[in-house]
């Protein structure tokens, strides 16, 4: 998108850049705006009324060659992405077995990434490809809204609407509180290794751009296969162990890439990482997934999400330059160790409360719902 900007409309890389930004904001605070409604009755009307902006606002900046349209498209956007993350996050709250949805909402994401990424520099990085793609996609998910599971404050269809023990206690109300600060906090300490792994690999490892890129496509694949076990496995696997696991080794990971000097361990790093990285995220969203069968803390968990990856490249561009590359290391391994703990805390409490709605299945199952 950077690039069809400043190639098309001549955006410099620093306005086109704080565009995308804005939009990746706007993105995140429509998610945090909305969440409350898209856990409630509002669902349905979030998710069209999101897909819809988004696929307006994308289709203007995509075929309205003007600089005010095109800005103000990217926007409009944005925000309406942030609803559409909102209602489908809400969503999997409803479904039988999060960690399945979350998986299988993982490998979805990470199929459709890899296409759009192999699609835009076959038709060329312009902004009919750019952003028609997106808004075409939005378009398409508009008439998806109905597959969605609703909310148990408005029906009693969905398979987990029948009981959502510890909804409103205080105990599940803080752990929510805490998993949104500490998923924000763990977006910041994850993405900002990835906002520095060019320049790191480059200087610290002789990468060249060659082998960055077959970084991100091997790392794609991990993220692929990581997504597509947890899917088909489901609850097989456990949540807290796996999760703490991804954690602890995405750590030791983080600490391990800032002090290589090998190109091709450099690259296994990298690519372990964000294997790891994609374990870890999915499993965290199915944690707030099961926290509360309407999705009050599956909805803005995204949202919080990009909150805190926003202010990443900043953080992680400004301690590599000022310590270095191994104290950038050092200290997003701390980051992630500190939070593994109230995450693998909130983790358990997941599990039990999971446990006690699928001890009590509705009568009533909506076999859409399900798939």
């Amino acid at each position: 998108m950077i690039v069809a900007l400043t190639g098309e409309l001549g955006f410099s890389d620093t306005e086109a850049g704080t565009l995308m930004t804005g939009s990746l904001l706007a993105c995140a605070v429509a998610c945090l705006l909305s969440s409350r409604l898209a856990a409630g009755k509002g669902r349905y009307l979030v998710a069209r009324a999101g897909l819809g902006l988004a696929a307006a606002g994308f289709a203007a900046a995509a075929f309205i060659p003007s600089v005010p349209v095109v800005v103000a498209g990217v926007l409009i956007g944005g925000l309406g992405a942030g609803g559409a993350v909102s209602a489908g996050g809400a969503a999997l709250g409803a479904l039988r077995n999060p960690d399945r949805a979350s998986g299988l909402s993982g490998f979805a994401n990470r199929v459709i990434v890899s296409v759009v990424l192999f699609v835009v520099p076959v038709l060329g990085a312009g902004m009919g490809s750019a952003f028609g793609l997106l808004a075409g996609l939005a378009l398409a998910a508009l008439f998806t809204t109905a597959w969605l599971p609703g909310s148990p404050a408005s029906t009693t269809d969905g398979p987990r609407a029948a009981a959502a023990p510890g909804k409103g206690s205080r105990s599940t109300t803080l752990a929510g509180l805490g998993l949104l600060a500490c998923f924000a906090l763990w977006a910041l300490s994850e993405d900002s290794l990835w906002a520095v792994a060019a320049t790191m690999g480059a200087d610290q490892a002789r990468l060249d751009e060659t082998g960055m890129g077959l970084v991100l496509s091997l790392s794609t694949l991990g993220g692929l296969l990581a997504s597509g076990l947890i899917g088909l496995a489901g609850r097989r696997l456990g949540r807290t162990a796996p999760l703490a696991v991804a954690l602890v080794a995405g750590a030791a990971l983080k600490m391990l890439s800032g002090t290589v000097t090998d190109p091709g361990l450099y690259m296994a790093v990298i690519i372990a990482w964000n294997t790891i990285y994609m374990l870890a995220f999915i499993y965290i969203v199915a944690t707030a997934a099961a926290l509360d069968a309407s999705g009050r803390w599956s909805a803005p968990v995204l949202g919080v999400y990009l909150i805190g990856s926003s202010f990443a490249p900043f953080f992680g561009t400004f301690l590599s330059a000022s310590a270095g590359y191994d104290v950038l290391g050092y200290v997003l391994a701390g980051m992630t160790l500190v939070l593994a703990v109230p995450l693998i805390l909130i983790s358990r409490l997941s599990v039990r409360i999971d446990r006690e709605a699928v001890g009590n299945p509705p009568t009533n199952i909506n076999k859409a719902a399900i798939v």
